[in-house]
């Protein structure tokens, strides 16, 4: 068994279930088809901002940018901070992206705290860590400091779950995630997974990572206190049965932000990379559904435009 096996996900997916999903379940008859690229496309490149790096640069306060995907651009506790930062055209040289990072990164102002979640590729892009270079502290969950420090980034911190680290005025602690981890077959589960709590005196930010849904995010709110702003992936979640156990539904993601009582959702991974088969501009269509049916008030939920800045109060 792998070093962090016993804490990964039930049950774990394999060829056998790949080769169901993506050639037998794609047998005619067999699953209704999916809906046409470009009209869903149309429903997602209009969000797309310009002028996010001078805006982000230019914030006084603490700030959030959403860059795509799960990457983040963020103003906090004094320090500019990316979170699972990827602005390569493709992942893994395959997997292109379906819209432009919403912020130039060489136009960006740098960055002193680089936190990555987990090593799956359109997490963990060694290109663009590689292109942030050895200025910024990097923060990861345990076993993951080794390949970073092959890129020649020395300042690196791993983390168990619940622990801590401090720079100055921001707290970072690695929180759990329902996920696992594999950079290749042989190496699945041989690192850890998780998301991360931001803490600093303007407010709490919560990156969750990857994650199922579950019991693990009202622990968090025990464990952690209040969360003013909670990132939350809302997309690739269909077949359902193929993802369930590894990827959040808008509704698990809704679900989710009860269980932390947080203030704000802040929506991410959709509309940037196609990896799943919903369509891709179905997620916001249905966390909006299901906001409007909770009676939440609509300016808690924050389906941000890629490249859109916004302060954080």
């Amino acid at each position: 068994m792998a070093r962090f096996s016993h804490l990964a996900t039930q049950p774990a997916r394999g060829p056998a279930h790949i080769l169901r999903w993506k050639v037998l379940d794609r047998l005619p008859g067999r699953r209704a088809p999916r809906a046409a690229d470009h009209a869903e496309l149309d429903r997602v490149r209009p969000g797309v901002r310009t002028g996010a790096a001078a805006t982000f640069a230019g914030a006084s306060g603490a700030a959030a940018c959403w860059i795509g995907h799960a990457s983040w651009a963020l103003r906090l506790g004094g320090k500019r901070i990316a979170i699972d930062p990827i602005w390569s055209q493709r992942i893994q040289g395959v997997v292109p992206r379906l819209v432009p990072p919403g912020a130039a990164l060489h136009e960006l102002p740098p960055f002193d705290v680089v936190c990555v979640t987990h090593d799956h590729m359109d997490h963990m892009d060694l290109a663009t860590l590689a292109r942030i270079g050895r200025g910024p502290r990097y923060v990861v969950p345990l076993g993951n400091a080794a390949r970073l420090r092959k890129l020649g980034l020395d300042d690196v911190v791993e983390l168990d779950w619940w622990e801590r680290h401090t720079i100055d005025e921001l707290a970072i602690t690695l929180v759990p995630a329902r996920h696992w981890s594999m950079r290749a077959p042989w190496t699945r589960n041989e690192t850890l997974w998780g998301g991360f709590v931001l803490r600093a005196p303007e407010g709490t930010a919560y990156h969750s990572g990857d994650t199922a849904g579950g019991e693990h995010f009202a622990e968090i709110a025990k464990r952690v206190g209040p969360i003013d702003w909670a990132m939350l992936p809302i997309g690739s979640y269909e077949p359902r049965w193929f993802m369930i156990s590894q990827h959040m539904n808008p509704d698990d993601a809704g679900d989710a932000y009860e269980m932390l009582g947080a203030r704000h959702l802040l929506a991410m991974h959709w509309g940037t990379f196609r990896l799943t088969d919903e369509p891709v501009g179905e997620p916001p269509a249905r966390m909006r559904a299901w906001w409007q049916a909770k009676r939440h008030a609509d300016e808690r939920l924050w389906i941000m435009d890629v490249g859109e800045v916004r302060p954080l109060r």
